[in-house]
């Protein structure tokens, strides 16, 4: 019998060069770029392990603060915007020794030391330490009630002690990480108008040894306030603010610190947000994080914040709950009823256009449209029959013809001159709305002043996500949120499910106003196929108008049906072309980051998973 030689196991080594041989040097950087530095995804653990300060960067934090300290004493006073004091307020209700022991040494742990720990205690008798011996630390702050005032009360009580330039809410369970305080004073020093100031936050165990669930958050966005309170902790805010807005008011109980944050944010000058985890949110059995139900009023308190933020602002709303205890979705009024000028640029692909317009007219009770249909080299003899039978069925319908090879950006500009209405509605002809009163869903959120543009939630056929909002910068220059998730998810801290400030939204649906459109000159005609919508909604975020992501309006979006796929090589040069134009324009955005985004977010993904301590741009590894 033939004896056979045995095989060893080839090396990583030989089925590199093995891969290499085979498809080619470039596909073979490209597969171990993505995975060993774009597509590999982190735990939180091996992310707080690199993130995380060392022992020797929180010393370096103590000799800075002290130098801080240094220069208040030599100016004989303690400036708020040079070394100010925090005073950290906690109400106290039946708190365990241990979680407050625990949290009092995560503030004497800390790097700065110019704080005030004011404690204020609603229970039927003291708490732990605080029944016996005097308290050594003077900084240290503790009011025994003698009843409970409520969450609010009692928060009341600890911030009248407060005598700093800063009150810092936590709760009496939870815990701050040693950098919290000296990266606060580090912001104010930088911000030295900034009246309220968050960071992220992630939770730990009961035991509070493990730690999950991080919520890296954007900068200040009211509209994904309006939808939940991402903001929670770790909330600083000027003490002469807070006085101003009235303290904490019993009738948000559970919710009282989301009406607080309402009240202090309409009168804040500079709201700064710090990407850093500084806040660890305790979860056990009874904490409204860990089990939600266990404080429904609490969700039903926070709806009457947002009711009554509206109230002062003079905003007609309704507002009711979202898809998640603790989300809220918020309808506009509106006070008339504008014309809205729908443009569809179409080649044949008759049978989509007809669904698309069909679902409109199916889904609102709307009739101020105008539809203008942007004929573009069709060729097919029943598009053209459709087109008559449509002029004579409905009202108000156009048929313009764009005679150029396909450029949406100039295709757009055109209907949009011949338009007559106060609005412009651009859809693809491609889609297939679901959500009943979608005009009004674009159309009274876009009639607010300061709003400029709103886009939609898209799917896919098969249910699963095209669209949720845009974030600059992903993939290297821009791309959608949330892509291939399926659609009842809700995604990375239910931001999918929430109506919110983005840079951009698709312009596969997309409202704007028309005045705001003419000041910013339309669509970039330079930009024919790609990022023309980003563009366009840059330009006007840049003319100091929002863009609203509306996750309440739904369609379907059978993507890319009339002008194909970017699959030719003209087609591809064309993209690539109009990709460097725009990052090129957009050079300074797109190295400052998406600030409805977080710089501890990947940008080699779509998932809002965390970015990977090696991520690298591939295109620019290459070079």
């Amino acid at each position: 019998m033939e004896v056979q030689e045995e095989r060893k196991p080839k090396s990583l080594l030989t089925k590199t060069v093995l891969y290499f041989k085979k498809n080619g040097a470039k596909k073979g950087l490209k597969k171990i770029h993505n995975k060993f530095f774009r597509l590999e995804t982190v735990s939180y653990e091996r992310w707080r392990r690199g993130a995380m300060p060392s022992e020797h960067e929180l010393a370096r934090q103590r000799r800075e603060s002290a130098s801080w300290k240094q220069e208040a004493a030599r100016e004989k006073e303690e400036r708020s915007g040079s070394y100010p004091l925090f005073c950290i307020v906690v109400p106290m209700y039946h708190t365990p020794p241990g979680y407050l022991e625990e949290l009092i040494a995560s503030v004497q742990g800390q790097t700065y030391e110019n704080w005030q720990l004011c404690l204020a205690d609603g229970s039927e008798t003291p708490c732990g330490r605080f029944g016996g011996e005097r308290e050594t630390d003077p900084r240290i702050c503790y009011r025994f009630l003698g009843e409970n005032k409520g969450i609010a009360g009692n928060t009341n009580e600890a911030l009248s002690m407060a005598r700093g330039d800063y009150v810092v809410l936590a709760d009496h369970d939870d815990l701050l990480t040693a950098d919290a305080l000296y990266s606060l004073a580090r912001a104010v020093r930088e911000e030295p108008e900034a009246d309220l100031l968050y960071s992220d936050e992630d939770k730990t165990d009961a035991r509070g040894k493990k730690y999950y669930d991080p919520h890296f958050k954007p900068d200040f966005n009211e509209d994904l306030l309006r939808s939940v309170n991402y903001i929670c902790h770790l909330l600083a805010v000027r003490r002469s603010l807070a006085q101003e807005a009235g303290g904490f008011l019993s009738g948000f109980d559970g919710a009282q610190d989301y009406d607080f944050i309402f009240r202090c944010a309409e009168r804040a000058r500079r709201i700064v947000h710090i990407p850093k985890i500084l806040y660890h949110w305790r979860c056990h059995e009874a904490s409204t994080s860990e089990n939600p139900e266990s404080k429904r009023y609490a969700f039903e308190a926070g709806q009457r914040a947002i009711e009554a933020h509206y109230g002062r602002l003079g905003i007609r709303a309704q507002v009711s709950g979202g898809v998640r205890p603790g989300m809220y979705v918020t309808r506009y009024e509106r006070s008339r009823d504008p014309l809205v000028s729908v443009l569809i640029p179409n080649k044949d692909h008759g049978e989509d256009l007809e669904r698309t317009i069909r679902s409109v007219l199916s889904r609102t009770s709307y009739r101020e449209l105008e539809w203008i249909i942007l004929e573009n080299n069709s060729t097919q003899e029943e598009t053209f029959v459709l087109y008559e039978r449509l002029k004579k069925e409905l009202k108000n319908v156009r048929i313009l013809t764009w005679e150029g090879e396909f450029n949406y950006s100039a295709i757009n500009n055109f209907g949009a001159s011949q338009a007559s209405g106060e609005y412009l509605w651009l859809l693809n002809n491609d889609l297939e709305m679901i959500t009943d009163d979608c005009v009004d869903g674009l159309l009274n959120p876009c009639m607010r002043p300061e709003i400029g543009i709103v886009g939609a939630r898209l799917y896919y056929g098969d249910n699963t996500i095209q669209h949720a909002g845009v974030i600059v910068g992903l993939g290297g220059v821009a791309g959608h949120a949330f892509v291939g998730q399926p659609r009842f998810d809700c995604g990375y801290m239910g931001r999918d499910w929430c109506t919110q400030r983005l840079s951009a939204v698709t312009a596969a649906c997309l409202m704007i106003r028309r005045s705001v459109f003419e000041e910013i000159g339309g669509f970039s005609e330079e930009l024919a196929v790609a990022f023309n919508d980003v563009d366009l909604c840059l330009k006007a975020g840049e003319a100091g108008y929002g863009v609203l992501y509306n996750a309440q309006v739904e369609a379907y979006h059978y993507e890319s049906k009339t002008r194909g796929l970017e699959n030719t090589p003209e087609k591809i040069a064309r993209f690539n072309g109009e990709m460097d134009r725009f990052k090129e324009k957009w050079e300074g955005r797109l190295r400052a980051g998406d600030p409805y985004y977080n710089i501890n977010l990947t940008l080699a993904r779509n998932d809002f998973t965390l970015r990977n301590p090696y991520e690298i741009d591939y295109e620019q590894r290459i070079k």
